[in-house]
C-alpha cells in the first residue's frame, strides 16, 4: 500500500529512572516493553513523568545509572538522538516558518542526502496520506493550526523512523478540530505501522489511539493495559477517577454485599476487609421503579447531555451517585427511584489512592 508501511522497531525501557541535578525525582525506575507497530500512550496529569519517559526514549535525556533503552534488542542508551532513527512531533510543532510545506516535510531527507527525485516522491505520498494536498508551496506561517499539525507529522515520518514520538501534539488545537484530527491520526498510525509512543493528559485521546495505555502517577507506572482494561478494571482509585467518570463508594461489607443507606448491593468475590472501596461506572447503573432495584434513592439533579442524561441520585449511597441514563426516560428532581446494578459492574479497589 505504501512505501512507508511497517518500519516499526520494538522498544524496551529497562529500569529507567530520572533524577535531575537539583535532586528532583521526575521518574522512578520503570521497565516497559513496546511491541513493533504498537501505539502506546503515556497518560497522566502534569508532572507525572510521562514526558521525561518520552525524552529518555528519544535520547534527549539520559536515564539514571543502571537504566537502559533498547531498540530491537540493541542498546541505544548512549546513542545520540540524531542516530536513533526516531521521528518527533511536539506540541509546538517546531516547523521552519520561512520554508514551504514541501521543504519542511523533505527537510530530514535532504540532510540525510536523499536525492531530489526520491525526496519529491516521498513528500508527495505523505502530502496525500496527511490530507494536505494543494498546500505544498505554501509557507508554514500561512497555515492553520490543524494544517501545521499535519505538516509536522508528515515531516516526522518522512525519514521512515523506526519509532514515532508524539508529545501532546493536539493540545494547542480547539476541541472540534482536536476530535477530527484524533480520528485522522489514528487512521494514519494504523496505515503506517510505525511503533508510536504518544504522550497526553487527555483520556479521550488515550482511549482512541492506544493499543495499550500506561497510566502514570507521581513518577511511577500506576497501570498498563488496553483501554478496556484500564476503564473497567482499574488497579487503584487514582486510575479509576482519572479515566472517565467514576462513582467511588466506601461501605461496610456483610455476606458479599455492600451495606448502603439505600439498600444492599451484591459484589463478586470477597472483600479483603470489613470496609470496601468500590467503583461503579455511571453508564452501568439502570434506573428502575422505586423499590425494585438493588438500591433506592431520590433524584437530586438531571442534566441533558444530548445522547444521554446525567442524573445525580442522593440517599442511595454514602455520597450522591452519578448515573448516565438514556435520554428517553422521564426523570425529575425529587423523584424516588430504584437503581439496578449488576454485581459484575462493581469493581473493588484497594484502600487508599
Amino acid at each position: 500500500m505504501s512505501m512507508f508501511v511497517g518500519h516499526g522497531a520494538s522498544v524496551r525501557v529497562e529500569a529507567c529512572g530520572k533524577t535531575f541535578a537539583d535532586g528532583t525525582r521526575a521518574l522512578e525506575r520503570a521497565t516497559l516493553d513496546i511491541a513493533r507497530a504498537e501505539t502506546l500512550v503515556l497518560l497522566g496529569p502534569s508532572g507525572c513523568g510521562k514526558t521525561t519517559m518520552l525524552r529518555i526514549i528519544a535520547g534527549l535525556e539520559a536515564p539514571d545509572t543502571g537504566g537502559r533503552v533498547l531498540f530491537d534488542g540493541i542498546d541505544m542508551t548512549s546513542v545520540p538522538i540524531e542516530r536513533r532513527n526516531v521521528g518527533m512531533v511536539f506540541q509546538s510543532y517546531a516547523l521552519f516558518p520561512n520554508m514551504s510545506v514541501a521543504d519542511n516535510i523533505g527537510y530530514g531527507l535532504k540532510i540525510r542526502g536523499v536525492g531530489r527525485t526520491e525526496r519529491a516522491g516521498r513528500v508527495a505520498e505523505l502530502v496525500a496520506l496527511t490530507n494536505i494536498g494543494g498546500l505544498e508551496s505554501r509557507r508554514v506561517d500561512q497555515l492553520s493550526g490543524g494544517q501545521r499539525q499535519r505538516v509536522a507529522l508528515a515531516r516526522a515520518v518522512a525519514i521512515r523512523p523506526g519509532i514515532l514520538l508524539l508529545d501532546e501534539p493536539l493540545t494547542a488545537l480547539d476541541a472540534a478540530l482536536r476530535d477530527r484530527l484524533r480520528g485522522e491520526l489514528n487512521r494514519l498510525l494504523r496505515a503506517l505501522g510505525i511503533t508510536t509512543i504518544y504522550v497526553t493528559h487527555d483520556q479521550s485521546e488515550a482511549m482512541e489511539l492506544g493499543d495499550r495505555i500506561v497510566v502514570m502517577q507521581r513518577g511511577t507506572i500506576a497501570q498498563i493495559g488496553t483501554p478496556r482494561d484500564i476503564y473497567f478494571t482499574p488497579k487503584n482509585r487514582f486510575v479509576a477517577e482519572f479515566i472517565g467518570a467514576a462513582n467511588i463508594i466506601e461501605s461496610p461489607v456483610v455476606d458479599n454485599h455492600l451495606m448502603l443507606p439505600g439498600g444492599r448491593l451484591a459484589i463478586v468475590g470477597d472483600a479483603n476487609s470489613a470496609v470496601a472501596v468500590a467503583m461503579i461506572r455511571p453508564e452501568t447503573i439502570r434506573i428502575v421503579e422505586a423499590g425494585s432495584g438493588s438500591l433506592t434513592g431520590t433524584i437530586d439533579s438531571v442534566s441533558f447531555i444530548g445522547d444521554r442524561q446525567r442524573i445525580v441520585v442522593a440517599g442511595a449511597s454514602d455520597k450522591p451517585l452519578t448515573v448516565d441514563a438514556p435520554n428517553t426516560i422521564r426523570a425529575r428532581s425529587g423523584d424516588r427511584i430504584g437503581l439496578s446494578i449488576s454485581p459484575d459492574a462493581v469493581r473493588l479497589l484497594p484502600p487508599g489512592n
